[in-house]
C-alpha cells in the first residue's frame, strides 16, 4: 500500500514544496489549504502520516490536531509552522502532536523527519518482539496489538507515546538520557529537541499515572533521564 500523506497547509507554493519533494522520495501526497477540506479528506480516505500548519484561515491548528485526536489515536501528526517560540512546540506536542518542524526549514530535514515518523511507526504496526507482553504492576504493554492497559481499562497513546513507552519497557530499570530516547525513539540525533522528550513524557504520564504528580512507572533520574521503575515488573 503507498504511504498517503495528508499536507494541510494555507500558503500554496509551501504545500506544493512539500508536495513535490515527498513525491520524490515515494509518498503519495494530497494536499488541502484550510480546515473543512481537511476534515473532508480525513473522512474520505485513509492518511498514514499529516503534516499539519497552525496558521489556517478557518480554525487554529492546535484545534485541529486535538480534533483528529479524539477520533484517531495513532496516525502521525508533524505540525510544519512558523511559531518557534519553545512554549508553541510544547503546546503542539500536548495537543497530539508527533513531531513539531519549525518554518523555514530544510528540504532534506523535512524528508529525513518524514521517513523517521514513517518507519517508527511501520514498526509499531508489525513489532512482535517477545517478550509480547510486559507487566508493571497493574500496567500492561502488549507489544502484539499495540495496546496498554491500566486496571484491565484500555488506555489510548499515540504511536509515539506508544513507542516512546514500549521502548523503556525493553530494559526496565535502565536509564536513558533525553539524547538517547531522541536518538533510539524520534531517529534524532541533536540536542536541541530535549523538549519534545519532555513534552511527550509529560503526556504519558498523565495518560498511565494513577497520580501523574507522583509517577511510579516512568521515573526521572535528575540530571540523567528517564527509566521505567523495575518494581513489580513480570
Amino acid at each position: 500500500m503507498d504511504t498517503h500523506v495528508l499536507v494541510v497547509e494555507d500558503q500554496q507554493d509551501i504545500a506544493n514544496l512539500i508536495r513535490i519533494n515527498l513525491e520524490m522520495i515515494g509518498k503519495k501526497v494530497t494536499c488541502c489549504h484550510n480546515a473543512k477540506d481537511a476534515f473532508q479528506q480525513l473522512r474520505d480516505n485513509v492518511f498514514q502520516l499529516i503534516l499539519l500548519d497552525l496558521n489556517l484561515p478557518d480554525m487554529d491548528g492546535l484545534d485541529i490536531c486535538k480534533k483528529i485526536r479524539i477520533n484517531d489515536a495513532i496516525v502521525p501528526i508533524m505540525i510544519l509552522t512558523a511559531r518557534t517560540e519553545e512554549l508553541d512546540r510544547v503546546q503542539g506536542l500536548e495537543a497530539g502532536a508527533d513531531d513539531y518542524l519549525a518554518k523555514p526549514f530544510s528540504v532534506l530535514e523535512l524528508q529525513a523527519r518524514v521517513k523517521a515518523l514513517l518507519r517508527r511507526s511501520n514498526v509499531q504496526a508489525t513489532n512482535n518482539i517477545e517478550p509480547e507482553q510486559i507487566r508493571i504492576a497493574d500496567l500492561i504493554i502488549d507489544q502484539a496489538t499495540h495496546s496498554v492497559y491500566r486496571n484491565k481499562k484500555l488506555i489510548t497513546l499515540t504511536s509515539t507515546e506508544f513507542s516512546l513507552l514500549a521502548f523503556l519497557a525493553k530494559s526496565p530499570g535502565r536509564v536513558y538520557s533525553r539524547e538517547q530516547l531522541l536518538a533510539e525513539v524520534w531517529d534524532y540525533h541533536n540536542d536541541c529537541y530535549e523538549h519534545t522528550v519532555n513534552s511527550h513524557m509529560n503526556r504519558l504520564r498523565n495518560k498511565i499515572e494513577p497520580n501523574p504528580a507522583k509517577p511510579t512507572y516512568i521515573k526521572t533520574v535528575w540530571g540523567v533521564g528517564y527509566k521505567l521503575e523495575v518494581n513489580d515488573v513480570t
